[in-house]
């Protein structure tokens, strides 16, 4: 790692804002309380406040602290872990996961759209990108079976697709594209802030129970009392006891950004198309450009947090493997540093799909989204709102939904399971 690599506490697309709502203070009644302002609690809360309920919406830090405004900005199909583990596990399910996984990022394109959000989207798609021979034959077999299901992909060679020279090819998924995370969140912040919806940041639930007519909802310096509640809160559930016990394993992923690279070099390295690329590696590497002449780029390990989760920084060692990654992919931009790096917490679960259900008396959830929630938190987020408001669930939220709030423990998302996984993929990196 460079010495001039900025560790960021927060993002590198955007700052934080100049202002927070007010905190909840005193008592409140509402038809729906939403726990959680990343991209399934604001687009729920929009959504509830669209249908005409009156919606309160609960942020422990400011709306978009969480991964909605740190991910690397990717808005993908993907589903299920990735379109291998889609191909393999889930054999049976798979039209109607990639049904869903479709609507998510053609419903996400449309709230950019009808939100008039400037977030430097560029569609084009996204490449699964292989790195030998052996990786494009399996890459191929699993665009013959997902394309069977309805998938938009594409088997694509690497050339022809405009894909640095590290990468022979793979597969195009042709929805979507990517955008700056930062900026979307942020308008979509003020989306909310010029609604009927009541925002309140810095007020971090600390209970949730049983009331007469619904639940009741307590902060340190207030009280909602609600009909029902959503909780939102992705990675974070595992810390909060009103939420199914297990129901997401977190892992801080880390995240760095180049400093500007000279027009021309990144063609150069053949790198002609904006697509972005993620890895066939047991821990996905993923790299994409930015607007700014700089490329996004991470993964490698993600971290399993101990104690409650909160703000952190990256650890040096893990940025200089993302670095290191990078230069072994782009070895003619091995003279290129990393500006800054920074991370935030996914949220995995058992199944690799994201989870939605009641997780107890008026009291649901949605999140999980293994880190693919750009375009499925969105969705989940609006699906759930209907849910709410009418009682009646969608056959996408269907697809997800559990009946029943238990959860098994998910042994691959351990440290000594994770540091197994970066071993293998060393290995087959020298077996390219």
């Amino acid at each position: 790692m460079s010495p001039a690599t900025d560790r960021l506490p927060f993002s590198g697309w955007i700052d934080p804002p100049d202002e927070a709502s007010p905190p909840l203070a005193g008592e409140r009644e509402c038809d729906v309380v939403v726990v959680g302002g990343g991209l399934t609690g604001m687009s729920a809360a929009l959504r509830l406040d669209e249908l005409g309920a009156d919606v309160v919406l609960l942020e422990s830090a400011f709306c978009g602290w969480g991964a909605s405004s740190r991910n690397a900005g990717h808005l993908t199909p993907t589903i299920g872990g990735d379109p291998q583990l889609l191909a393999t596990l889930f054999r049976k399910r798979a039209p109607e996961l990639v049904r869903l996984a479709d609507a998510a990022v053609h419903f996400a394109e449309a709230m950019i759209g009808s939100l008039g959000i400037e977030c430097e989207y560029r569609p084009g798609g996204n490449v699964s990108a292989a790195l030998s021979e052996g990786q494009m034959r399996r890459a191929e077999k699993i665009v013959g079976f997902l394309a069977g299901c309805g998938a938009e992909i594409e088997f694509v060679e690497g050339r022809e697709a405009g894909l640095p020279h590290a990468f022979r090819g793979g597969i195009l998924e042709r929805a979507g594209g990517v955008l700056n995370p930062g900026l979307l969140t942020r308008r979509m912040r003020a989306a909310v802030e010029s609604s009927d919806v009541s925002l309140h940041e810095r007020s971090a639930v600390e209970s949730i129970e049983a009331a007469t007519g619904g639940v009741e909802v307590r902060t340190a310096a207030g009280v909602v009392r609600a009909e029902r509640t959503l909780l939102a809160t992705n990675a974070f559930a595992r810390d909060m006891p009103f939420a199914p016990p297990r129901v997401v394993a977190p892992l801080y992923v880390t995240l760095a950004e180049t400093e500007p690279i000279a027009p021309g070099r990144l063609e150069d390295a053949g790198w002609t198309s904006t697509k972005g690329l993620y890895t066939q590696h047991v821990i996905l590497e993923s790299y994409r450009q930015t607007k700014r002449g700089t490329v996004v780029f991470g993964s490698r390990l993600p971290q399993v947090p101990r104690g409650v989760l909160g703000a952190r920084v990256p650890d040096p060692p893990i940025v200089a493997d993302v670095v290191r990654g990078f230069h072994e992919r782009f070895p003619s931009l091995r003279d290129v540093s990393a500006e800054r790096a920074w991370g935030g917490f996914i949220a995995m679960t058992p199944s690799w799909l994201p989870v939605a259900g009641e997780a107890g008396r008026n009291v649901f959830y949605a999140l999980g989204y293994n880190g693919h929630g750009l375009s499925q938190a969105p969705y989940l987020g609006t699906l759930m709102a209907d849910r709410l408001a009418s009682g009646e669930t969608h056959d996408d939220l269907a697809v997800l939904w559990r009946d029943a709030p238990r959860y098994q423990p998910a042994p691959l998302f351990t440290g000594p399971a994770l540091r197994l996984g970066w071993a293998i993929d060393r290995v087959s990196d020298r077996m390219l």
